[in-house]
């Protein structure tokens, strides 16, 4: 069985490997939020996510590799974090369309809550009577066997 370390240095030799094997391209497809697909990196090179973040020579190949795409415009420049002075990030306020959508939305909720309350109380209604039907027949000693 292999140790830890020979296993970490079959997965930078698996993930040189994959590296060679992409182009610019490929790299595009695989932009999620600004950085490339963990996901799918880990899928594509057949070893856990886990691996990308662990293994400090797949950590910083990857880093120099998201570095080199961001000079060649392929990935998004990172954005500088303000500092944070107990002062709340800005809310983005929604714009004229989303408020129509989520009015629409509300009004529509709100009629298939009412529709299913009334038939509910129907449904209610309905039981009610059978139960009175059930105590009935108890009573009588006609319940069906």
């Amino acid at each position: 069985m292999a140790s830890g370390k020979q296993i970490a240095e079959q997965n930078f030799q698996i993930f040189q490997t994959w590296l060679a094997s992409k182009t610019d391209m490929d790299f595009r497809q695989m932009v999620s939020r600004g950085v490339l697909s963990r996901k799918e990196m880990a899928k594509e090179c057949g070893f856990a996510k886990s691996a990308l973040d662990q293994n400090p020579r797949i950590k910083a190949a990857l880093k120099a590799v998201e570095d080199g795409l961001r000079q060649r415009g392929i990935l998004p420049a990172l954005e500088k974090k303000l500092p944070i002075d107990g002062a709340a990030p800005p809310m983005r306020e929604a714009g004229p369309q989303r408020a129509t959508r989520d009015g629409e939305r509300l009004k529509r909720l709100e009629q298939e809550n009412a529709s299913l309350r009334a038939e509910n109380d129907e449904l209610k209604r309905q039981l009610e009577r059978y139960v009175v039907l059930q105590e009935a027949l108890s009573l009588t000693g006609r319940l069906p066997r």
